[in-house]
């Protein structure tokens, strides 16, 4: 269980510690993301980032690009030195088909569901068949008698992330209230799946069923007022394409920190004196004077304040106003 007067971070660096002692985590083998630590033992995104940095000043865990944090050489024993971390390992071969009969408890349902988890933790990134049929502890070929391939697992995802979606039967309200609870609705579930952001497209969109409800949810309330079908269209387009957008810093700023293995915060701090080397001096004087104090961004904040913009902009064409 671990010394419960350490810090939670020095804990779960404990725990870690232990499993690549033990083996269970052998040299090359993938640690747990900072979003997969968050989940598991319900931290701030701030201590999982601790939990890696403390391993990585160890020696014994080391970032590789595209992989993300992995054992580096055999583990020191406690209180020796790390020695020098050898290559992650590559993949092994492919799973071979099974021969036997499909597993009954295998369906299409479980396996969004473990890909879904995988890509909340580790982004589209981490997202693979191999790894899918790992988490579900089966092999790699047994997924396709349910999924054709990755980019239909995928799509199947998003149809399952739109339809965590809760909206009214109808909308009952103004119009700006209805575009306003649907735009916070997509909003917390980007939050819940950073990665669905970067994964939809809008000039390309495909053919997501259950995102289709959304849609009419959003052009009903806008219907019967008087506006035309292409003006229609574009008001939910450009509301959903501004939601999207925002969303995308999710998972962007969480791809950033687990390969830097700093959060926003500690990244400004290191960054300070570039920053202020490039504000200050007299290049630009009206921003050099309004950030002298410091501003503290939010996205949240600025997610609030471009959707009320977003709508009051719309209230002219809605509401038939010059």
């Amino acid at each position: 269980m671990g010394d419960v007067n350490l810090p939670p971070y020095a804990r779960i660096a404990a725990e870690l510690r232990a499993q690549i002692e033990t083996g269970t985590l052998a040299p090359g083998d993938r640690v747990p993301s900072t979003r997969e630590i968050t989940q598991r033992w319900g931290v701030a995104m701030a201590t999982a980032t601790k939990v890696l940095a403390a391993l990585r000043q160890e020696g014994i865990v080391r970032p590789v690009p595209g992989v993300g944090t992995v054992v580096g050489g055999r583990p020191p024993a406690r209180g020796g030195r790390a020695g020098t971390a050898p290559p992650a390992r590559p993949p092994g071969p492919p799973a071979v088909r099974r021969t036997g009969p499909a597993d009954p408890g295998l369906t299409p349902g479980r396996i969004v569901g473990a890909a879904m988890a995988v890509a909340d933790a580790e982004g589209l990134a981490g997202l693979s068949m191999r790894r899918v049929a790992t988490e579900l502890r089966v092999a790699t070929m047994s997924l396709y008698r349910h999924v054709a391939d990755k980019d239909d697992l995928l799509l199947k995802m998003m149809d399952a992330a739109f339809g965590e979606l809760r909206l009214p039967a109808r909308p009952a309200g103004g119009w700006r209230d209805e575009l306003e609870l649907a735009a916070r609705t997509l909003w917390a579930m980007f939050h819940r799946h950073p990665w669905l952001a970067p994964a939809l497209s809008v000039t390309r969109p495909q053919p997501i069923a259950r995102g289709l409800a959304c849609a009419e949810w959003v052009l009903s309330a806008l219907d019967g007022r008087g506006l035309d079908p292409s003006t229609m269209l574009t008001i939910h387009i450009t509301l959903f394409n501004y939601v999207r957008g925002t969303a995308m810093n999710l998972e962007l700023e969480a791809d950033a920190e687990a390969a830097s293995g700093l959060d926003r915060e500690q990244w400004l701090e290191a960054q300070g004196s570039a920053l202020r080397s490039v504000i200050e001096g007299g290049r630009a004087p009206v921003f050099e004077r309004l950030t002298a104090t410091g501003y503290d961004f939010s996205l949240e904040n600025l997610f609030e304040f471009g959707l009320q913009r977003l709508l009051d902009g719309l209230a002219p064409i809605v509401d038939g106003r010059p």
